[in-house]
């Protein structure tokens, strides 16, 4: 409210000046707005968003509302927000990994915020888990009895989701390695031993995972394609539930993500519609492909996504050298001096077929 006995807005200045404290003394660099909605006073989230930037002087500073249900008149020319928690993304991935409800209408227009009408690729934040719910891995095990190897799969096929789609990703502390502890109000700690080395090995589930998310935020942080608002749908099959989309860049960058949602394996899954002939390198499982005809045939297990990075125009496999075969055969004394100097290994070249690659980032 405003005070006119002394020219101020008591409660703007209280959260102006906490705010201003936040910035200047810890150096924070954004602010999520819980309750957004609630507030209902553009008026008021317009003048403590720009107090917050003008507090942060020259450096970026992301001011995000959980703004519950999304929607894009928040963050769009007139909101006084740069993001907003895509809470339609979260639904519907949810529904998607938990309850194997495919709906291609849905999910695409969950990928793709542009079809609700957000404008920029910061509008968004994707998240397939918050301080809100319980993690997706829990979830699995709760509802459906679903647990080891398919559970991670399931929530591995998510995270390519979260990570290829339009926006900015959110990662719950402990998702990234299967923290399997339900939300509660009381203390929860993150349980570190689920990436500790074990003797028995017993959590090379929740190692892995750390890998695959390491790997494929390096992927997008990577690769320009994830920079914009560029993400066209190449191919759907219904019945296979089969959806393939592309990422790209204007600088040349190409990423083709293909998703089997269903519960089957396919077997060289025919996927057409590529958006270039030549070679390409296969992210989830590090290794090349060759696209002919704008299409594609590659094995895709149940409820698993495949990353295509496209190598570009002039990028060809090493070749192999073959040694010609000699007309004599060499003596015993000559077989072991060539198969000792077969097996030594110079450590100063120390190389692989793969590094005449450029430089993708892979899962470890």
């Amino acid at each position: 409210f405003y005070d006119p006995k002394y020219n101020i807005w008591p409660a703007r200045k209280f959260i102006g000046d906490s705010i201003r404290y936040m910035v200047e003394e810890f150096h924070i660099d954004g602010i999520r707005f819980d309750a957004a909605r609630q507030i209902q006073n553009f008026d008021f989230l317009h003048w403590v968003v720009q107090e917050a930037k003008k507090a942060a002087g020259p450096k970026s500073f992301y001011c995000v509302a959980e703004f519950l249900p999304d929607e894009p008149c928040i963050t769009n020319i007139d909101g006084p927000m740069d993001g907003c928690w895509y809470d339609t993304f979260y639904w519907t991935v949810r529904d998607l990994l938990l309850n194997d409800n495919v709906d291609f209408g849905r999910l695409k227009a969950s990928l793709d915020c542009r079809q609700h009408g957000y404008l920029g690729v910061t509008n968004v934040v994707n998240y397939i888990g918050n301080h809100d719910h319980d993690r997706m891995i829990v979830e699995l095990g709760k509802e459906r009895n679903i647990f080891g190897e398919e559970a991670f799969r399931r929530v591995r096929l998510g995270v390519v989701l979260q990570m290829t789609s339009i926006g900015i990703p959110m990662i719950w502390m402990g998702e990234e390695f299967g923290e399997y502890k339900e939300k509660t109000v009381g203390i929860a700690k993150i349980d570190w031993s689920l990436i500790a080395d074990r003797e028995d090995n017993s959590n090379q589930l929740n190692k892995s995972l750390l890998g695959f998310y390491r790997g494929i935020v390096r992927l997008r942080k990577n690769n320009k394609a994830f920079y914009t608002m560029n993400l066209d749908f190449i191919h759907e099959d219904c019945d296979a539930k089969v959806l393939a989309y592309q990422r790209w860049a204007d600088s040349g960058e190409r990423v083709v993500v293909i998703i089997n949602l269903s519960g089957s394996f396919l077997a060289q899954c025919r996927v057409p519609n590529m958006p270039a002939n030549g070679w390409w390198h296969e992210w989830t499982f590090n290794y090349n492909v060759k696209v002919e005809n704008n299409e594609v045939h590659l094995d895709v297990a149940e409820h698993e996504a495949k990353i295509l990075v496209w190598l570009g125009d002039d990028w060809q496999p090493p070749a192999t050298p073959s040694e010609p075969i000699s007309e004599t055969l060499p003596t015993d004394d000559e077989s072991s001096n060539i198969s000792q100097k077969e097996n030594q290994v110079d450590p100063a070249s120390n190389q692989t077929s793969e590094s005449n690659q450029p430089e993708i980032s892979s899962q470890p």
